[in-house]
């Protein structure tokens, strides 16, 4: 049985959202020094569950392509969980696409996929209604950086993965 995190980029692997430069993809928090600058902790996060794979959830796929969204993640021991993404281009419109809610998004890759298992990490709240547990959810300007939302994160992690909490 398949253990899905979905996984959106910006306000949460960094703060801010993020828009493209002539000097490529920045965030638009004035303090972010660097792109993904939460990866680490993610990891760190799903140490205890190895088992638990990777579908990315992020705009950056429709925007970007899969391949390219996958390999911006610095770090391979999170690279190397990616199985998937919610925005499939063979399946889906993408002119439609970014009109759905986020949780709608994610609730037609589960059904899709007959996933059972799953928790979301996202900044965005919309079509998630009747899903809120499992949807950890952090704030834009403060992403993976917020000591409450890492708790919770742990917490979920544990009630629905297994493994020990980490925090």
């Amino acid at each position: 049985m398949r253990q899905v995190l979905f996984l959106d980029y910006d306000g949460v692997l960094h703060r801010g959202d993020s828009y493209v430069t002539p000097h490529g993809v920045v965030s638009s928090a004035p303090d972010t020094i660097q792109l993904f600058e939460f990866a680490p902790t993610l990891l760190e996060l799903l140490e205890p569950c190895p088992q638990i794979e990777i579908v990315l959830s992020t705009d950056w796929c429709l925007r970007f392509g899969f391949e390219h969204a996958r390999d911006s993640i610095p770090l391979e021991g999170l690279r190397q969980r990616v199985t998937g993404a919610t925005y499939e281009a063979e399946l889906e419109d993408s002119a439609l696409w970014p009109t759905r809610q986020r949780g709608v998004q994610i609730l037609r890759y589960v059904r899709r996929h007959s996933i059972v298992s799953w928790l979301a990490v996202d900044d965005r709240l919309d079509g998630f209604q009747g899903y809120y547990d499992r949807l950890v959810h952090c704030q834009t300007d403060s992403g993976l950086g917020d000591r409450a939302v890492i708790e919770l994160f742990s917490s979920r992690l544990a009630e629905r993965f297994g493994g020990r909490p980490l925090v």
